[in-house]
């Protein structure tokens, strides 16, 4: 999971979910009723397997490998706090977000000035309509590279195009603002807001 989608589970979720494997596996038992067959089902592995996962004998237990926790971790964020994330997901695509990162801007500015392009926090308000072009990427498995294309232009529009220029820029003879490869490196995993709830 990228830094930015884990950002987007972050902002949809009020809890986070069980830190270690076996708390995930006893969730998703509760989840499934308490069977180990339909738990071994969305796992894709053996029914036997899940139940020498979970066996309370310590001589018959066997820990489940990497590719396997990582297949538990993602079948409980599927399935954490579902009408949570559904209510999160609407707001922020109905009132858009919060969106905190590091990214590389400047202006055309004689170089060492503090206008010169550099690595800069930004907090920034975008709206729904990149909320809702975020989400849809994530549903279609697109990948980490179109959300940083999509968080980019969002970005240029809003941070330096929405409001025009301030007062001051044209009288100490700035050029025509421009984006020097605006994200640099998106950081989402250091915080991200959606809907004014903070995340990791």
């Amino acid at each position: 999971m990228g830094q930015i989608e884990q950002g987007l589970e972050c902002a949809l979720r009020t809890r986070p979910i069980p830190s270690s494997t076996e708390a995930r596996l006893r969730f998703l038992l509760t989840t499934h009723q308490g069977s180990t067959r339909k738990v071994a089902t969305v796992l894709g592995v053996s029914q036997r397997t899940v139940q020498r996962w979970v066996t309370k004998r310590a001589e018959a237990r066997r820990p489940p490998g990497p590719m396997q926790v990582r297949a538990i971790e993602e079948a409980v964020l599927a399935r954490w706090q579902p009408r949570v994330r559904a209510r999160r997901r609407a707001q922020a695509e109905a009132e858009g977000f919060v969106f905190h990162t590091r990214a590389r801007f400047g202006f055309a500015a004689p170089a060492g000035s503090s206008d010169d392009p550099r690595v800069r926090w930004i907090t920034q308000d975008l709206p729904g309509e990149v909320a809702r072009e975020l989400f849809a990427v994530r549903d279609v498995g697109t990948g980490e590279q179109q959300q940083t294309v999509i968080l980019a232009r969002a970005l240029g529009h809003a941070y330096f195009r929405e409001w025009g220029p301030p007062g001051p820029w044209p009288a100490r003879g700035f050029q025509r603002r421009r984006v020097r490869r605006l994200l640099d490196r998106l950081s989402l995993a250091h915080r991200a807001r959606a809907a004014g709830c903070s995340a990791l």
